[in-house]
């Protein structure tokens, strides 16, 4: 199909990354990743340098539910739920399961005991759904797997088995007459579709493969950045009008005496994605743009955080300038005192040298007097 090419040829598709591009994230956290050491099988070896995002996600095409973290654009956890598997809390504040596929153990060290909780809730309630599905896709397969019933006209010479209808990932070709050569999606001439009921689920498939790829873009969007939630509401606008538009062209597909009509309603459609395709673009300039802004600002951070820690040292050495000159006035204070009790000291004896000469001169007079009388 058209269309669905259009879907895959688009820049998300192209993403490189471990998660499909219409994967919706359901539940999201903070957390600190660890990985069991595969050496000792003991120790704990961290996978991200800080705390990182770690999110539920789930995949509507093959209805299962996986674990994601990114550290950039490294994935550190990429582990899909199943119903073997078993979430344990170790501590207050630190959790881990083991995942047999990727043979290691996750760990998640969290910043309360609030966190670690609503995480263990919603790895049991998505535990208890990858069982149901398990289970229904189990008897989705036992159903399917008895022969289809024969067209009213005879057009079907042979049963329709799940794999004839739903293909393989890379290829399907439904088992046809022997006059009519195998194509990789049924045409509108291959079976009558008012008389063939696996005709209608193969077009149920195609329409769940359809929203599965609207849900793909979704995903991929709204793991940019927590800052643009504005933006994610508006894709989902989108997805759902994308969802809609898809719908009606499966309607129109299915209705082979209105071909015309239906060739002409699928270019304008085309044109409706091309358009919403286009405001995909606009949205990631500007997810982009405020990633830079966001970059200024932790520059602008650390920057000030560096102006305060030097503001903190002056101030430090400051306070121990204000400490040296006020030993030193208390010095010089003492300084002072001591030289004041010098000077009184001094004129003291001064005072008391002023009046031995005194008494002296009077005991020269006197002896003179003497000297003078004899």
């Amino acid at each position: 199909m058209e269309i669905r090419r259009m879907f895959w040829n688009s820049p998300r598709s192209k993403l490189k990354g471990t998660w499909s591009c219409w994967e919706q994230p359901i539940f999201s956290t903070r957390a600190h990743v660890f990985q069991i050491d595969p050496n000792t099988k003991k120790n704990w070896v961290p996978t991200s340098k800080h705390a990182v995002t770690v999110s539920y996600f789930y995949d509507s095409t093959r209805n299962v539910y996986r674990i994601i973290s990114l550290d950039g654009s490294k994935a550190i956890i990429n582990s899909t739920i199943t119903p073997n598997m078993t979430f344990t809390k170790t501590s207050q504040k630190f959790g881990q399961w083991a995942d047999s596929r990727a043979n290691t153990v996750y760990g998640l060290g969290f910043s309360s005991e609030h966190h670690l909780s609503k995480f263990a809730e919603k790895f049991q309630e998505f535990k208890e759904a990858a069982r149901l599905a398990k289970e229904k896709s189990q008897e989705k397969m036992e159903l399917t797997s008895t022969p289809s019933q024969e067209s009213a006209g005879g057009d079907l010479q042979s049963p329709l088995t799940p794999e004839s209808i739903n293909g393989t990932d890379d290829e399907r070709t439904p088992d046809l007459t022997q006059n009519s050569e195998p194509r990789p999606e049924p045409t509108q001439n291959a079976l009558p579709f008012t008389h063939s009921s696996a005709i209608s689920k193969h077009w149920e498939a195609e329409l769940a493969t359809l929203k599965g790829n609207n849900a793909k873009l979704t995903a991929a969007l709204l793991e940019s950045t927590a800052n643009v939630k504005q933006w994610k509401q508006q894709l989902a606008a989108y997805q759902e009008e994308a969802e809609r538009l898809h719908k009606r062209v499966t309607e129109l597909e299915c209705v082979s005496s209105q071909a015309n009509a239906v060739h002409t309603h699928k270019t304008e459609l085309n044109q409706t994605i091309q358009e919403l395709e286009e405001t995909l673009k606009v949205k990631e300039e500007e997810i982009e743009r405020l990633k830079q802004e966001i970059d200024n600002a932790r520059e602008l951070q650390e920057q000030r955080d560096s102006l305060t820690q030097k503001l903190q040292e002056v101030e430090i050495r400051n306070k121990d300038l204000e400490g040296q000159l006020s030993d030193l006035e208390q010095r010089l204070e003492k300084s002072q005192n001591e030289q004041e009790a010098f000077r009184n000291n001094l004129k003291t004896l001064l005072e008391i040298l002023d009046g031995k000469i005194f008494e002296l001169t009077e005991l020269r007079d006197n002896l003179a007097k003497l000297l003078e009388r004899s």
